[in-house]
């Protein structure tokens, strides 16, 4: 485990300065947007096995949020006209929605200029610096607990914290409120992913419902951006007709979501106790062990077949089985 943990953590964070050194020649915003999905797969991870960690957990965490922020601010200018884009779609029949085509040139005008601001590229190219320092860090990482024992903890937390951000959600429909469930509801997922080797049917329809939860909270999240950039800079509100409209159907699609994200954490979170879904998770790990090595290798053969990866994409999905395995082993 302890090794697994160390190569996980190498390949996400080479991966996010592979595509930092070459945003500047590749798609830039694509580029950015993968790294920060490894940034916050990283942060995941060491929560998974935070108690281990201990102070070393703290830094790390602190180093990989402080660029998560920076990077941030770069994602958001050219996420939220996809956003914009998202949300005309949803309301395609909505009288005057052309008009909303002003506000969406001013969108992509303020994406443009983020994205071509001076000093981005250097400033990407020092963040993947600081990403492979960490790299070489690893080693030092006090990491000695195997087996279920190294993740029983992160588990149970990660579950019980998306519990109670839930609770808080759904007691208060702040922004806020919501983005903290985002949050923690990534993680866990990110947690579920990581034991894939574990997984039964039952499982596998889990993960997809975390999934469609992430999802929901973070176009919400985008939403409120959204929101927050229409009414804080006149330019986009030119026409007054336009943002009104924009503003209604913002609210309007945040209502949809945040029903449909209390109805998926009610199936997720309300069946079972943090204590009874780490016992349960523990008998699945039991299984897995013992489960012979030749049904195992017999098993991911025949997923191998039924699901043949995407071109371009095979390198990505053998190393992110092997991650989960090693993660599991």
């Amino acid at each position: 485990m302890p090794e697994s943990v160390r190569r996980i953590v190498a390949e996400e964070m080479e991966s996010a300065a592979a595509q930092l050194d070459g945003a500047e020649s590749t798609n830039r915003e694509e580029a950015i947007h993968e790294a920060r999905k490894s940034v916050k797969k990283t942060r995941a991870l060491l929560r998974l096995v935070a108690t281990e960690l201990g102070d070393v957990r703290a830094k790390e965490n602190t180093r990989l949020r402080d660029a998560g922020r920076k990077l941030s601010e770069l994602r958001d200018a050219g996420a939220i006209v996809g956003t914009f884009d998202d949300l005309r779609a949803a309301y395609p029949k909505e009288r005057g929605v052309a008009a909303l085509e002003t506000i969406r040139a001013g969108l992509v005008t303020r994406r443009d200029q983020a994205m071509d601001q001076a000093g981005v590229d250097a400033r990407l190219k020092t963040m993947a610096k600081s990403f492979r320092g960490m790299t070489k860090r690893l080693k030092s990482w006090p990491l000695e607990t195997d087996g279920f024992a190294a993740i029983k903890d992160g588990l149970e937390a990660s579950f019980r914290a998306g519990r109670r951000a839930m609770a808080r959600a759904r007691k208060r429909s702040r922004a806020e409120n919501f983005h903290e469930w985002r949050k923690r509801a990534k993680d866990h997922w990110y947690h579920i992913r990581l034991i894939e080797p574990l997984w039964s049917d039952v499982m596998q329809a889990y993960e997809k419902s975390l999934k469609e939860l992430e999802t929901c909270l973070g176009d919400d999240h985008n939403l409120v951006v959204l929101r927050e950039k229409l009414t804080s800079e006149p330019d986009l509100r030119a026409n007054d007709k336009a943002a009104a409209l924009a503003i209604r159907l913002i609210d309007r699609r945040q209502k949809e979501l945040r029903k449909n994200a209390l109805a998926l954490g009610a199936r997720i979170y309300g069946e079972e106790k943090p204590r009874e879904f780490t016992r349960r998770m523990k008998r699945l790990w039991d299984a897995w062990q013992a489960a012979p090595k030749s049904l195992q290798v017999a098993e991911e053969a025949a997923q191998a077949q039924a699901a043949p990866p995407k071109k371009g994409a095979a390198s990505r999905a053998s190393r992110h089985k092997a991650a989960s395995a090693g993660t599991a082993a």
